[in-house]
């Protein structure tokens, strides 16, 4: 996995799409919702208790990354936080782009059910996606 740059940018990124998907995911959002999520990441000065919660959760994001393989981490952070195109990946990794859109889909589903706290372990999680691709 290579090192973060922007650490503060990683984490707002990173935050701000796993908190759109779960929105998204909730498919009724009011409107006041979803003006309240814009709003509250205009301000460039987060109060205290923001920047704590935040480190937080950058915390558990790179925790949740971490249960993953580490192909399926680059592919993970080249796709979802650099925002590279499959073939790109792809071709930067030496592997087919159906290998980085199953990587990725798998990765960002294992993510997300780490940091939901549904189901699975992150161990556990990452054992059955690993169990998933020797499989096939």
């Amino acid at each position: 996995m290579n090192e973060v740059v922007q650490p503060r940018a990683y984490l707002f990124a990173v935050a701000r799409h796993l908190l759109f998907k779960s929105v998204k995911a909730a498919r009724v959002v009011s409107i006041e919702a979803m003006v309240d999520l814009d709003s509250s990441w205009e301000s460039d000065e987060p109060s205290p208790e923001r920047a704590t919660a935040a480190r937080l959760e950058v915390a558990r994001v790179q925790a949740a990354i971490g249960t993953l393989t580490e192909r399926a981490q680059r592919i993970f952070i080249m796709r979802k936080v650099e925002g590279m195109a499959q073939k790109d990946i792809a071709r930067a990794l030496g592997v087919s782009e159906t290998v980085v859109e199953n990587d990725a889909s798998r990765s960002l589903r294992a993510v997300l059910r780490v940091l939901s706290g549904v189901g699975d372990t992150p161990d556990d999680a990452t054992r059955k996606g690993e169990d998933r691709v020797r499989s096939r």
